[in-house]
């Protein structure tokens, strides 16, 4: 995996009103912690953090943050965002050494056709994303879920997929990742119909009545 470079300044001033100072000259408020080291209160530039999560490896990228002369190795282990606009609000980094085995959430990727969904079937997917234990430089930028063999009525479970680069899936091995459903058919209206035709001839036998009764006054009136 390849790694991200990332400026970062320290920030001495908390609180809501300087972190809202931060955000409106375009800079975003953060964290950096882990392995024993005292957290160090940064912000990072809010377009930079946004091009390094738009890479392959999507918020799983390995970033080197830089501070100062310093180098740390992190990955963005939570982000909050704006509800609706969408901004960075702040991010925590976590550090991370080579060679030790982090535990991240990587996307499903469905390959193939599936026959069944030739035949008519619907591709159901069930799980989107998989929890993934990996070396931190060798995290997957997804796992392949293989469709290719699967015919209405079949189901592809956790334990059917391989995962690369040597991760280990964590999810329950029989927790289904897609199925091929049959299409759902829609009932005919019947009864509604026959509601239809039922008023249609109580309003035609009224219309007798009431003819019958217009005939009986003009013989009377006569």
């Amino acid at each position: 995996m390849s790694e991200y470079k990332l400026a970062a300044e320290n920030r001495s001033d908390a609180g809501k009103g300087a972190a809202r100072r931060l955000r409106a000259s375009g800079r975003v408020p953060a964290v950096l912690y882990g392995h024993g080291t005292k957290p160090q209160h940064l912000s990072v530039d809010a377009r930079q953090f946004g091009q390094a999560l738009r890479t392959d490896a999507g918020v799983n990228v390995l970033i080197s943050l830089e501070v100062g002369r310093d180098q740390h190795l992190t990955l963005a282990k939570e982000i909050q965002r704006h509800p609706v606009k969408g901004d960075y609000i702040h991010v925590d980094f976590i550090q991370v050494r080579r060679g030790e085995k982090v535990h991240v959430q990587v996307s499903v990727r469905l390959v193939g056709e599936a026959p069944g969904v030739r035949e008519g079937g619907i591709a159901d997917q069930d799980l989107y994303q998989l929890n993934v234990e990996a070396e931190v430089t060798a995290v997957p930028e997804a796992v392949e879920a293989d469709i290719s063999g699967l015919n209405i009525g079949d189901v592809l479970r956790v334990g059917d997929l391989k995962a690369p680069g040597g991760a280990v899936i964590l999810d329950d091995p029989e927790a289904p990742v897609v199925s091929v459903v049959a299409p759902t058919v829609e009932a005919e209206p019947v009864a509604e119909e026959a509601e239809e035709g039922e008023a249609g001839a109580e309003d035609g036998d009224g219309g007798q009545a009431a003819e019958g009764a217009g005939e009986g006054e003009d013989r009377s009136e006569a």
